[in-house]
């Protein structure tokens, strides 16, 4: 195992018990079995490892999101796929899952703000995208309240099985969510959450990205993979981005490839967004 991909594992364990301050680079290392030397090497900081740690998981979440949101034909599987895939991803990763609820609520360092309040922007994105698609104008004046109502119930179903150890049926809990949602969009008729509520009192945020940003990402993973499928696809992905060769149908195929690949979900949210394949 690579020794960052061990400190940041191991890292889970401690700040999901005690939270990100309460955890001392002493424990971390004691916890790997590794000098501080060797952390170090490493990571910069324990700041540093957090947010790692943040967008090893965030990245992985909002690109399964996205490709759901973007990929469901059908109309009315699509809220149920969103719920269902927003929870299997916190049960997958529980642990940092009760790290980022506790955090989000407690933290007051800028930079790790900035970096949850970036990922939740592009969730938020996702909903907005589901709800334009199937209410439309329909629903122009309470679309941000349903928005939030969205958002707390991933937050607050999620807590079921993250803090009360509850056994959840995933499928039931989005059918009944999807129904929750529906109700909501149709009848509910004093909103209170505007456009301008939302963006109040949010960190600035610059979530644009360019193809020499999307390049020097696909260079770093092409180092880290071993050789496989993902790996060659990444190779002809670059090549692609430098000169451009391929036709649609063989991007969408090599994404394909890349797409379950843990460390290169992002890669393949970035750059379906950045080809506008959805």
């Amino acid at each position: 195992m690579v020794k960052k991909q061990l400190i940041m594992e191991k890292a889970i364990d401690l700040f999901a018990k005690q939270g990100f301050e309460a955890t001392s680079v002493q424990q971390i290392t004691e916890h790997c079995g590794i000098s501080k030397g060797a952390f170090y090497l490493s990571f910069k900081s324990k700041d540093e490892l957090i947010l790692a740690l943040i967008d090893h998981f965030m990245m992985q979440f909002t690109a399964d999101i996205d490709y759901v949101v973007k990929n469901t034909k059908d109309d009315e599987k699509l809220f149920h796929e969103f719920y269902y895939t927003t929870f299997n991803s916190f049960l997958k990763h529980s642990d940092f899952g009760k790290i980022l609820m506790k955090e989000q609520s407690q933290s007051f360092n800028k930079e790790l703000l900035i970096k949850m309040q970036s990922y939740d922007k592009l969730y938020e994105k996702s909903i907005m995208t589901m709800i334009d698609r199937l209410y439309g104008d329909e629903i122009e004046h309470i679309k941000y309240d349903l928005m939030y109502c969205i958002k707390g119930f991933t937050s607050t179903y999620s807590h079921l099985f993250l803090f009360q150890n509850v056994s959840v049926d995933l499928d039931l809990l989005s059918q009944s969510l999807v129904e929750k949602t529906h109700i909501l969009a149709k009848h509910t008729t004093i909103p209170f959450i505007s456009a301008e509520l939302v963006h109040m009192g949010r960190l600035p945020i610059d979530d644009s990205v360019t193809k020499e940003q999307i390049l020097e990402v696909v260079e770093q993973k092409i180092e880290e993979i071993e050789e496989s499928i993902e790996k060659e696809s990444l190779v002809l992905l670059k090549e692609h981005l430098v000169e451009p060769s391929l036709s649609p149908a063989i991007i969408k195929g090599l994404l394909e490839n890349i797409r379950n690949h843990p460390h290169c979900k992002w890669i393949s949210y970035l750059l379906r967004n950045y080809y506008k394949f959805y």
